[in-house]
């Protein structure tokens, strides 16, 4: 052999066939060539739209026999990877290395605009939009659009009135799952939010924020018409009343 060097391995096995009598196969759409003629095979299920894995249970088509494995497992309940540090399991591995970097800190994408990094590559995306200012997702009722698409489903349920989300306590609803968690620690009395100066404890972090600005002097909040400044919006508020004489 001519010990040729290549960094990718599919350079190499391409280049391999110099040596040998064996001929790639090539796609005759866009002219890909594939070293295995069964690969090109599957391969051209992308041009022919061909999906001959069909689902027993809801009919859903693949065009290949490990993706229909997966997707199995919706129905089965089956979970055959599991996390060796909590235990959570998963049906496809790809979901088991994403939520390992829960536990390992490790956050392989990164943003090229601000050097942010991620655990997920759909987070990544997600946050360039940010700088991009794409807003893909749009409210069919009031035309509002929105970045993320989960932003869109919570959006929605102002036209709808759902509140999916019932507090088990005193049967409460509301419309995102957040807003929920805030209200039960009424019932907990979770104060999950700690100053780090004099150790006062909050159930919301927005009250930890405007706690902390009694120690930083800090008092974001100023009159337009005297300058007089505030470190929470509804004393501004207040204050503004003086000059409507409302």
């Amino acid at each position: 052999m001519c010990k040729k060097a290549f960094s990718q391995q599919s350079s190499l096995i391409k280049h391999q066939h110099t040596h040998s009598d064996e001929r790639l196969s090539t796609c005759n759409v866009c002219k890909k060539e594939f070293s295995c003629s069964s690969n090109l095979k599957t391969h051209q299920r992308i041009h022919t739209g061909e999906r001959p894995y069909s689902c027993e249970v809801c009919n859903k088509t693949f065009t290949l026999k490990n993706t229909l494995i997966i997707h199995q497992r919706i129905h089965t309940g089956e979970r055959p990877f599991s996390c060796e540090v909590c235990n959570k399991t998963f049906s496809h591995k790809k979901s088991l290395i994403t939520h390992q970097r829960i536990h390992t800190g490790q956050r392989p994408y990164s943003c090229e605009v601000c050097n942010k990094t991620f655990g997920h590559k759909i987070s990544l995306k997600a946050h360039q939009r940010i700088h991009t200012g794409e807003r893909p997702y749009s409210c069919e009722v009031c035309n509002k659009t929105f970045s993320q698409g989960i932003n869109l489903i919570t959006h929605k349920r102002i036209h709808t009135r759902e509140r999916p989300y019932s507090c088990d306590v005193c049967n409460k609803t509301f419309s995102q799952w957040i807003t929920l968690t805030r209200h039960q620690r009424i019932h907990t009395g979770e104060r999950p939010y700690s100053c780090e100066v004099c150790n006062k404890t909050f159930s919301l972090k927005k009250s930890l924020i405007t706690h902390q600005r009694i120690h930083t002097g800090e008092r974001p909040y100023s009159c337009e018409v005297c300058n007089k400044t505030f470190n929470q919006q509804n004393h501004l508020k207040t204050h503004k009343r003086i000059h409507s004489g409302e």
